[in-house]
C-alpha cells in the first residue's frame, strides 16, 4: 500500500485514530518553513501518517524524527523517505506521540528542537499539555489544530474563548496564529477548518508549573460561571491568599491573567511553607 507518490493506492484514514491527512503542498510548505526558519536543526514530527508534511520538513531540517502510530503507514514512510532513512536524517518511531521519549528522540539531534504536526483532534490536549511540560526542551512548537483550539489558546481575558487550555500553554508559550486552513485541504474532509499555529518558548514563573498553580486554574475553570469566591471556596484561607495576591474574589476565572494565576500560585505556596 502506497501514497499517490507512484502508487498502486493511497492508504484510508482510519477514524479510530482521527486521521485526517494533509493534501495541500502549499500549507506543508506554510508548516515547514515556521518550523525550520532558518534551516537547521532537529524536527521531532508528531503523527507523520503519509508523510505530506514529513518531505517539506526534511528539505530544510538537519534531522527529523517521525513518530507514527498506524503500523500500516510504516511502510508508505519508508517507501516515501528511503533516501532519506539511508542517509540517516529520517528517523521513524513506530509509537504513541501522547506516552513516547520526546527527549530521547531529539538528544542527540542538532539544535534547534523543533515539535511539529498535524494533530488529530483527540490527542490533540494530551499532546499541548506534553507540550507545556517539555517547554525547556524545545526551541519551538508548529501545529495544525482546529479552529477552534487555535482560537482558544490566542485568547485574551474575559471572553468566552479564555479557559484552562488557554493558561496553562501560555504559562509555558507565546502563541500565534500563522495562517487558517480550510478543511478543503484534508483527506477525508473533516467538518470544521484549521489553522497553524506557533508556539514560542517563554521563560516561565516556576510557579507556573507547581501543583498549586495547576489546582488553581483548574477550580476555576470547572465551576466557570460561579465566582472566584465560591470556585476557590475549597482553597483554604482563600480570602487572606486573594488580599496578597491583589485578586478580587467577586470576579470569574475568566477574568485573569496568567500572571494573576501564577501570583496567587505563589501566595499559596508561601502559606503552605
Amino acid at each position: 500500500m502506497r501514497d499517490r507518490g507512484g502508487s498502486d493506492r493511497a492508504p484510508r484514514a482510519k477514524k479510530s485514530f482521527g486521521q485526517c491527512f494533509l493534501v495541500d503542498g502549499n500549507i506543508a510548505r506554510i508548516i515547514a518553513e515556521a518550523a525550520t526558519t532558518p534551516p537547521s536543526g532537529t524536527t521531532l514530527e508528531i503523527g507523520a501518517g503519509t508523510g505530506a508534511l514529513t518531505a517539506p520538513l526534511l528539505a530544510r531540517a538537519a534531522r527529523v524524527v517521525a513518530i507514527e502510530r498506524d503500523r500500516e503507514l510504516i511502510p508508505v514512510l519508508r517507501d516515501k523517505l528511503a533516501q532519506a532513512l539511508d542517509e540517516g536524517r529520517l528517523v521513524i518511531s513506530e509509537a504513541d506521540a501522547a506516552s513516547s521519549d520526546w527527549a530521547g528522540l531529539v538528544q542527540d539531534g542538532p539544535r534547534p528542537h523543533v515539535l511539529s504536526g498535524n494533530l488529530p483532534y483527540q490527542i490533540t490536549g494530551r499532546i499541548l499539555q506534553r507540550a507545556v511540560e517539555h517547554a525547556p526542551l524545545f526551541d519551538r512548537a508548529v501545529f495544525m489544530v482546529q479552529k477552534e483550539v487555535a482560537q482558544r489558546l490566542v485568547a485574551r481575558p474575559s471572553t468566552k474563548e479564555y479557559g484552562a487550555l488557554t493558561v496553562f500553554v501560555r504559562s509555558a508559550f507565546q502563541v500565534a496564529i500563522r495562517v487558517m486552513v480550510p478543511a478543503s485541504c484534508f483527506r477525508p474532509r473533516p467538518k470544521i477548518d484549521s489553522a497553524v499555529v506557533v508556539l514560542t518558548p517563554t521563560t516561565a514563573d516556576p510557579v507556573t508549573r507547581s501543583e498549586p498553580f495547576a489546582r488553581l486554574v483548574q477550580a476555576a475553570f470547572t465551576m466557570r460561571r460561579k465566582t472566584l469566591r465560591n470556585a476557590w471556596s475549597r482553597i483554604p484561607d482563600v480570602e487572606s491568599l486573594a488580599k496578597r495576591a491583589g485578586i478580587d474574589l467577586d470576579c470569574r476565572g475568566e477574568a485573569l491573567s496568567v500572571e494573576d494565576f501564577a501570583r496567587a500560585a505563589a501566595c499559596l505556596v508561601r502559606s503552605s511553607s
